[in-house]
């Protein structure tokens, strides 16, 4: 079982959160939690991290900001033993989870769970902070900004769970964000696929590396409300949104549990930065210049477009980068201005990406132009687009972000029914 920010945030919700955690105990389950750090506590510190230094260490920023779920754990742990339950936490250092690769992005490794195991075996409720590791030279290190879900899809695998339940402020997975479109629907289940595309496009309900372990290690994952009363149905009887196989989701339309789209959901994400380079040289190994010092600081890179040069041997290179690492992507084009070569540094932070998702486009043609159609018709323009074989995504400008998503919600037949 996992529990979010939001569903942590006081001792009022830790306590509420510990009930629904004491019910499938007493249903005879063996119950490991991953807790999340109270909602706004991340974002808390790491601005004590920049008001200490701008140009914070990563690895001093790992050991302030892994502080917010050890203080979590802690509490639920003792809500959990005031209740009557045995329970203790288990820090990242000491299961322990290894980590490989960057500070403040790393990946999990392996989780050493036996000690655990056995502790569950005996009946004891394991809370385990999210979202924190130990790395290969023992410095606490932290998995990126949603760790928490990855941090419980890798427990639950190494413990062989049946079941991994993400307790989150919504009920589900819906077709968009309800905060958009009312008349958003919630999915009885998602693809494992289709769950990667919506997270990776903006969804905010999972984190990316979190579907795609579960995928790699077939652990069943569901979405559901922490906001629940203490009068609700259990978990197992009221599911939120399961993220299943491909085989799983066809014995679900065989049954006729749930019917076959042709599109799942629309996402969009407004933490994207547009970069443009003017005048690049239109040569052979001149966009590897530009991108192998990114991926070596461990930026992630998105859409990208290279314009056809308008004077012979040059061009303009456009791409993506998440908003948080636009002053650093900057900054280390700046230092390779000469390897480059390129004119001008332009950039805007004041953009969205939309994006289209649905395994239904494998074998449809035609989704993307139904976009570009409805984009069109009520003059929003598309500055940049992307595809893979489920999804279609376009880059405009932010101000649009909640039209665009309305528009295209109709669009695919996407709203509810009253």
């Amino acid at each position: 079982m996992k529990f979010g920010g939001t569903s942590m945030a006081g001792t009022e919700r830790i306590r509420r959160v510990a009930n629904i955690v004491r019910a499938q105990a007493a249903g005879g389950n063996e119950v490991a939690v991953v807790v999340s750090a109270m909602a706004g506590e991340t974002d808390r510190l790491v601005n004590f991290c920049r008001e200490a230094n701008a140009l914070y260490d990563p690895a001093e920023y790992d050991v302030v900001v892994a502080s917010g779920e050890q203080v979590t754990s802690g509490l639920l742990a003792l809500t959990l033993q005031s209740l009557g339950c045995k329970a203790r936490s288990w820090l990242g250092w000491q299961m322990p989870v290894k980590t490989v690769e960057a500070h403040a992005k790393a990946r999990i490794e392996s989780i050493d769970a036996p000690e655990m195991v056995a502790s569950m075996e005996a009946g004891e409720i394991a809370v385990v902070p999210g979202f924190q590791g130990i790395s290969e030279d023992g410095r606490v290190t932290t998995l990126g900004r949603g760790g928490s879900d990855t941090s419980a899809v890798a427990v639950a695998a190494a413990v062989k769970a049946d079941r991994c339940d993400i307790y989150t402020d919504v009920d589900g997975v819906y077709t968009t964000d309800p905060r958009i479109v009312a008349k958003a629907r919630k999915l009885k289940a998602v693809t494992y696929e289709e769950m990667l595309e919506l997270a990776s496009v903006g969804a905010k309900v999972l984190q990316t590396r979190s579907v795609g372990l579960a995928m790699k290690e077939g652990v069943r994952l569901q979405v559901l409300s922490s906001f629940v009363g203490d009068d609700a149905v259990s978990a197992d009887e009221l599911p939120g949104t399961m993220i299943v196989s491909d085989e799983e989701m066809d014995e679900l339309v065989e049954k006729g549990l749930m019917e076959r789209q042709l599109v799942t959901g629309i996402a969009h994400d407004k933490n994207e930065a547009k970069i443009i380079l003017t005048r690049v040289p239109d040569k052979p190994g001149a966009v590897a210049h530009i991108f192998e010092p990114l991926a070596d600081a461990s930026i992630n890179v998105d859409m990208i477009i290279q314009n056809v040069g308008r004077d012979k041997g040059e061009t303009d290179v456009t791409f993506t980068v998440p908003q948080a690492d636009l002053a650093r992507a900057q900054a280390l084009l700046e230092d390779k201005r000469e390897d480059i070569g390129f004119n001008r540094i332009i950039t805007d932070s004041q953009i969205a990406k939309i994006s289209v998702v649905g395994v239904g486009m494998k074998s449809h043609a035609g989704v993307a132009s139904t976009m570009f159609r409805a984009l069109s018709d009520r003059g929003i323009n598309i500055q940049a687009i992307s595809t893979s074989e489920i999804k279609v995504s376009v880059m405009i400008d932010e101000d649009e972000t909640e039209l665009a998503v309305r528009v295209l919600h109709t669009a695919y037949g996407l709203d509810a029914v009253d």
